[in-house]
């Protein structure tokens, strides 16, 4: 069974093990798969954040709902539907069956 895991930033420690203490700050450049450094002297270096390209990364949370949206929100529309439909057809049960017992019974129920 697949487990969701924070993605490690391969670029990270390439430009650590380059630089070590001499980098002020880092980016995440993610439209090009790069990690930028900005090092103290003012100086910029890059490395990439993956070890192989054809490498499959840990799913994050963000990435499934990244890729499966629409799923998600036909499921969603399909519950709501559901839940609609039930609660139409409890309304139209306690309007056709005249008894004010049963009426009572079927308007006031929680679902607790």
């Amino acid at each position: 069974m697949p487990t969701l895991h924070r993605r490690q930033l391969v670029g990270h420690d390439i430009l650590l093990a380059r630089h070590g203490n001499h980098i002020s700050s880092m980016r995440v450049d993610r439209h090009s798969g790069r990690v930028v450094a900005f090092l103290d002297d003012g100086s910029t270096d890059s490395a990439p954040n993956v070890i192989s390209p054809g490498l499959r990364m840990p799913e994050t949370m963000r990435s499934v709902l990244r890729d499966d949206w629409r799923f998600l929100a036909v499921v969603t529309a399909c519950a709501t539907a559901f839940a609609g439909v039930m609660f139409a057809a409890v309304v139209a049960v306690a309007a056709i069956s005249g008894d004010p017992e049963l009426t009572a019974l079927l308007t006031s129920y929680t679902g607790s």
